[in-house]
């Protein structure tokens, strides 16, 4: 049932997106890259989460393919590749080890960015898919003002 709701999900954005010249308009201008962007988590196998500010984060490196980020507590390294038909695959990661309340949607973090297949991106949002299941959805956090 629950990728039926995903299936359904993911089918309606994608009819407003071909169907909607505004739709693709506002994709463009806040469309933010892949790679150098700071991805803040906000859905984790259909569970949305609810944003902490220094929690749940990604930032892929154009610099040899390196991926950090911060799951709960625990900060995070790895690698990752990509291509220009949004194939991705990352990993493996490794993880600081301290002991967190969060620790179980951590290693649920952990297992859905490594299980990633290929993404897509809508707007300012990252989608990570595992085989076509949607497993994560990330927002662009602002750009770090230049001085």
């Amino acid at each position: 049932m629950k990728i039926l709701l995903r299936l359904a999900v993911v089918a309606g954005l994608a009819a407003l997106t071909v169907g909607c010249c505004n739709c693709r308009s506002y994709q463009k201008k806040t469309r933010r890259p892949l790679v150098g962007t700071e991805w803040q988590l906000i859905q984790l196998g259909g569970e949305t989460i609810q944003p902490q500010e220094g929690s749940f984060t990604i930032t892929l490196s154009a610099e040899n393919g390196q991926l950090s980020g911060v799951g709960a507590c625990n900060r995070l390294s790895g690698t990752y590749k990509s291509d220009e038909k949004r194939s991705l695959k990352i990993g493996p990661l490794a993880a600081t080890r301290m002991a967190c309340p969060d620790l179980k949607r951590e290693h649920a973090f952990i297992e859905a960015l490594e299980s990633a297949t290929h993404y897509d991106m809508d707007g300012p949002m990252l989608l990570i898919l595992s085989n076509g299941e949607l497993r994560a959805v990330f927002q662009a956090l602002p750009a770090p003002e230049k001085k």
